[in-house]
C-alpha cells in the first residue's frame, strides 16, 4: 500500500495579486502648512506620462502654482498650491489618465 501525499509550501496570501499585477493608485494628499494655506500632493501616476506637461494644465485650469519634486522613494511628486484634491481628481478622471476607483484622496 503506497499513500502519495503533498506536504503544503508555506503560504503566501499576496502571491496571486503579485501574479495578477496589484492595482497601483494615484494618492491625493493634502498638507496643512502656516496658518490657512495648504498643499497639494499627487503621487503614483504611471511613470511614461510627462509631469511637466500635467502640472502646466493643472496651474492653468485651477489658477494655482506647483512644481514636480523627485523624491528618492516615492519618484515625482505634482505639488500645487491650495486645496486642490477634488480638482485634481475630476481632472484625471475626465482626462482619461487614471480610472476613478484607481484614486486614494486623503486628508481631513
Amino acid at each position: 500500500m503506497v499513500l502519495e501525499f503533498e506536504i503544503p509550501g508555506a503560504f503566501d496570501p499576496f502571491a496571486d495579486a503579485k501574479q495578477s499585477g496589484t492595482k497601483e493608485y494615484v494618492h491625493i494628499r493634502i498638507q496643512q502648512r502656516n496658518g490657512k494655506k495648504s498643499l497639494t500632493t499627487v503621487q503614483g501616476l504611471p511613470k511614461e506620462l510627462s509631469y511637466e506637461k500635467i502640472l502646466k494644465t493643472l496651474k492653468k485650469d485651477f489658477c494655482c502654482n506647483g512644481n514636480v519634486v523627485q523624491d528618492k522613494e516615492l519618484g515625482k511628486v505634482i505639488q500645487l498650491q491650495g486645496d486642490q484634491r477634488k480638482n485634481v481628481q475630476n481632472f484625471l478622471v475626465n482626462q482619461n489618465i487614471v480610472k476613478k476607483d484607481q484614486i486614494k484622496i486623503h486628508g481631513f
